[in-house]
């Protein structure tokens, strides 16, 4: 008896390291719908609509300005601080966006994933797309006040490493999406990271030097006096590292260093591939615990 032939062939994958990017692309259709519905639906019957991804970076930049710059005195040099302030907000918002929407994956979308297949990684991919139209949207409202404020006479200028801006969106992205993997994966069976995730990247914003200098935050976790150094906070922070770059490329303020850039590479890859690990192997069976 001759056997037959299946067009598709659903079955568990047998290495897990594998992105089916043939598969995926094959989808590609699904993966431009999901990045519609997250785009549109998110304020859908909301009054201001899109203004929010303006009015959010805005308010959280004038926020940290009037505390950390007027009330605390933090220094930013010849650079505005407001505009110090939105560079390191709109880097660090795309990077929380992707953590945040991705770190829920399996539990919001379980109905989906438990009638129907679809390569599962198409869903925390389409946030990572998503949430880079919101970051272009920001980045274009950061350019409208870069230009007013040169205008206004300030002594400011990007350098030439600013054709690395896609690199480093993309090094956000992939950190953001292989931490969000991870810990869609471990919620499936641990509901109190969902709360964990919240409360921790509040944390991890100020541990990033988001609205400071990192220079200045280094110096700060030293106490001659007391022979304590808690520099090293920072120097294991990916984060800090590329928001400090991101600061350097666009503004050509503060300083970054080999070290950090070539440490950040490396460590988004393998937090990248240990994420995909994990989602692959929680995609078998996380419906049983979901």
């Amino acid at each position: 008896m001759q056997k037959d032939k299946w067009l598709f062939e659903i079955s568990p994958r047998n290495n897990l390291f594998d992105l089916n990017l043939k598969e995926v692309w094959q989808y590609r259709d699904l993966l431009f719908l999901f990045v519609k519905r997250d785009v549109i639906t998110l304020y859908k019957q909301t009054i201001l609509g899109p203004l929010w991804y303006l009015i959010q970076p805005l308010f959280t930049s004038v926020i940290f300005t009037l505390v950390f710059n007027n009330i605390a005195g933090i220094k930013t040099g010849e650079i505005p601080p407001f505009l110090f302030n939105l560079a390191g907000v709109t880097i660090w918002n795309y990077f929380k966006e992707c953590l945040t929407a991705t770190s829920d994956t399996f539990k919001k979308n379980e109905a989906i994933f438990g009638k129907v297949y679809f390569p599962r990684v198409i869903m925390p991919m389409s946030i990572v797309v998503s949430n880079l139209l919101k970051f272009l949207i920001q980045i274009f409202i950061f350019l409208f006040f870069y230009i007013y404020f040169v205008l206004k006479g300030f002594s400011i200028a990007p350098n030439v490493y600013v054709l690395f801006l896609p690199v480093l969106v993309i090094l956000m992205g992939m950190i953001g999406l292989g931490l969000g993997m991870i810990i869609s994966s471990m919620v499936t069976k641990y509901r109190d990271l969902t709360f964990l995730v919240s409360f921790g990247v509040q944390l991890l914003m100020y541990l990033s030097a988001v609205m400071y200098p990192l220079e200045l935050m280094r110096k700060k976790l030293v106490n001659v006096e007391e022979g304590t150094d808690y520099s090293w906070i920072v120097d294991i922070n990916p984060i800090a590292h590329l928001i400090e770059f991101g600061r350097y490329i666009l503004l050509n303020d503060g300083s970054y260093s080999n070290y950090g850039i070539i440490y950040t590479i490396i460590f988004t890859v393998f937090i990248f591939f240990i994420g995909l690990l994990i989602f692959n192997k929680t995609e078998k069976s996380f419906i049983d615990t979901i």
